[in-house]
Protein backbone atom coordinates (compact mmCIF):
# COMPACT_ATOMS: atom_id res chain seq x y z
CA UNK A 1 0.00 0.00 0.00
CA UNK A 2 1.38 3.36 -0.89
CA UNK A 3 2.08 5.74 1.96
CA UNK A 4 0.81 3.13 4.46
CA UNK A 5 -2.75 4.37 4.07
CA UNK A 6 -5.49 1.73 4.00
CA UNK A 7 -8.06 2.29 1.26
CA UNK A 8 -11.53 2.54 2.77
CA UNK A 9 -14.66 1.24 1.07
CA UNK A 10 -17.22 3.62 2.59
CA UNK A 11 -20.13 1.93 0.80
CA UNK A 12 -19.19 -1.47 2.26
CA UNK A 13 -18.92 0.05 5.74
CA UNK A 14 -22.36 1.67 5.38
CA UNK A 15 -23.85 -1.63 4.21
CA UNK A 16 -22.30 -3.54 7.12
CA UNK A 17 -23.52 -0.87 9.55
CA UNK A 18 -26.99 -1.32 8.06
CA UNK A 19 -26.74 -5.07 8.69
CA UNK A 20 -25.81 -4.33 12.31
CA UNK A 21 -28.97 -2.25 12.69
CA UNK A 22 -31.12 -4.78 10.84
CA UNK A 23 -29.92 -7.81 12.83
CA UNK A 24 -29.31 -6.20 16.21
CA UNK A 25 -25.69 -7.40 16.22
CA UNK A 26 -22.97 -5.21 17.71
CA UNK A 27 -20.11 -6.51 15.56
CA UNK A 28 -19.72 -7.82 12.01
CA UNK A 29 -16.66 -8.96 10.06
CA UNK A 30 -16.30 -10.03 6.43
CA UNK A 31 -13.32 -11.24 4.45
CA UNK A 32 -12.92 -11.22 0.69
CA UNK A 33 -9.79 -11.94 -1.34
CA UNK A 34 -7.60 -11.67 1.75
CA UNK A 35 -9.00 -8.26 2.75
CA UNK A 36 -10.91 -8.10 6.01
CA UNK A 37 -13.42 -5.47 7.08
CA UNK A 38 -14.74 -5.32 10.64
CA UNK A 39 -17.44 -2.94 11.87
CA UNK A 40 -18.20 -2.65 15.59
CA UNK A 41 -21.00 -0.58 17.04
CA UNK A 42 -19.69 1.51 19.93
CA UNK A 43 -21.86 2.63 22.81
CA UNK A 44 -24.18 -0.33 22.42
CA UNK A 45 -26.30 -1.20 25.41
CA UNK A 46 -24.34 -3.13 28.01
CA UNK A 47 -27.27 -5.35 28.92
CA UNK A 48 -27.04 -8.79 27.40
CA UNK A 49 -30.10 -10.01 25.56
CA UNK A 50 -30.03 -13.70 24.63
CA UNK A 51 -30.69 -14.48 20.99
CA UNK A 52 -33.80 -16.54 20.33
CA UNK A 53 -33.16 -20.20 19.58
CA UNK A 54 -33.84 -21.31 16.02
CA UNK A 55 -37.25 -22.90 15.55
CA UNK A 56 -35.75 -25.78 13.55
CA UNK A 57 -35.03 -29.15 15.20
CA UNK A 58 -32.46 -28.17 17.85
CA UNK A 59 -30.01 -25.44 18.73
CA UNK A 60 -26.33 -26.11 18.16
CA UNK A 61 -24.64 -27.62 21.19
CA UNK A 62 -20.97 -28.03 22.14
CA UNK A 63 -20.87 -31.45 20.47
CA UNK A 64 -21.95 -29.89 17.15
CA UNK A 65 -19.11 -27.34 17.18
CA UNK A 66 -16.42 -30.03 17.42
CA UNK A 67 -18.18 -32.52 15.16
CA UNK A 68 -16.08 -33.39 12.07
CA UNK A 69 -19.18 -32.95 9.91
CA UNK A 70 -20.15 -29.56 11.34
CA UNK A 71 -20.81 -27.02 8.60
CA UNK A 72 -19.96 -23.60 10.04
CA UNK A 73 -20.92 -20.28 8.51
CA UNK A 74 -17.95 -18.63 6.77
CA UNK A 75 -19.64 -15.22 7.05
CA UNK A 76 -22.34 -13.12 8.61
CA UNK A 77 -25.54 -12.90 6.59
CA UNK A 78 -29.00 -14.28 5.99
CA UNK A 79 -29.40 -18.00 5.41
CA UNK A 80 -31.72 -19.55 2.82
CA UNK A 81 -32.38 -23.29 2.79
CA UNK A 82 -33.88 -23.31 -0.72
CA UNK A 83 -32.83 -21.73 -4.02
CA UNK A 84 -35.90 -19.48 -4.11
CA UNK A 85 -39.01 -18.82 -2.02
CA UNK A 86 -41.57 -21.61 -2.26
CA UNK A 87 -39.17 -24.17 -3.69
CA UNK A 88 -38.01 -27.30 -1.83
CA UNK A 89 -34.89 -27.02 0.35
CA UNK A 90 -31.51 -27.98 -1.09
CA UNK A 91 -31.29 -30.72 1.56
CA UNK A 92 -33.23 -31.97 4.57
CA UNK A 93 -32.45 -34.22 7.53
CA UNK A 94 -31.71 -37.75 6.33
CA UNK A 95 -30.63 -36.74 2.80
CA UNK A 96 -27.39 -38.22 1.49
CA UNK A 97 -24.93 -35.56 0.27
CA UNK A 98 -21.63 -35.68 -1.58
CA UNK A 99 -18.68 -33.40 -0.98
CA UNK A 100 -19.31 -30.18 -2.90
CA UNK A 101 -23.14 -30.42 -2.97
CA UNK A 102 -24.91 -27.13 -2.21
CA UNK A 103 -26.49 -27.30 1.25
CA UNK A 104 -27.84 -23.76 1.56
CA UNK A 105 -27.16 -20.17 0.55
CA UNK A 106 -25.97 -17.26 2.68
CA UNK A 107 -26.76 -13.78 1.43
CA UNK A 108 -24.10 -11.30 2.47
CA UNK A 109 -23.80 -7.78 1.07
CA UNK A 110 -26.39 -8.59 -1.63
CA UNK A 111 -24.34 -11.58 -2.87
CA UNK A 112 -25.74 -15.11 -2.74
CA UNK A 113 -23.00 -17.47 -1.50
CA UNK A 114 -23.57 -21.23 -1.86
CA UNK A 115 -22.39 -23.23 1.14
CA UNK A 116 -21.22 -26.65 0.04
CA UNK A 117 -20.92 -29.99 1.82
CA UNK A 118 -17.40 -30.44 3.20
CA UNK A 119 -17.65 -34.23 2.92
CA UNK A 120 -19.85 -37.14 1.89
CA UNK A 121 -22.48 -38.27 4.39
CA UNK A 122 -26.05 -37.80 5.50
CA UNK A 123 -27.60 -34.61 6.87
CA UNK A 124 -28.02 -35.32 10.59
CA UNK A 125 -29.17 -31.91 11.81
CA UNK A 126 -30.27 -28.59 10.33
CA UNK A 127 -29.66 -25.93 12.97
CA UNK A 128 -30.90 -22.77 11.22
CA UNK A 129 -34.18 -21.41 9.96
CA UNK A 130 -34.52 -20.16 6.40
CA UNK A 131 -34.52 -16.37 6.26
CA UNK A 132 -32.81 -16.02 9.63
CA UNK A 133 -29.55 -14.26 10.42
CA UNK A 134 -26.35 -16.27 10.88
CA UNK A 135 -23.06 -15.30 12.44
CA UNK A 136 -19.50 -16.14 11.42
CA UNK A 137 -18.56 -19.58 12.80
CA UNK A 138 -22.15 -20.54 13.71
CA UNK A 139 -22.83 -24.23 13.05
CA UNK A 140 -25.49 -24.40 10.32
CA UNK A 141 -25.78 -28.15 9.74
CA UNK A 142 -24.17 -31.39 10.80
CA UNK A 143 -23.31 -34.13 8.33
CA UNK A 144 -22.67 -37.63 9.69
Amino acid sequence: MSGGKLPIDADAIRELAGLLDETGLVEIEVEDSGRRLRVVRRGAATASIPAPAPETPAASGPADVGHPGAVASPMVGTVYLSPEPGSPPFVKVGDAVSEGDTLLIIEAMKVMNPIRAPRDGAVARVLVESGGPVEFGQVLMVID
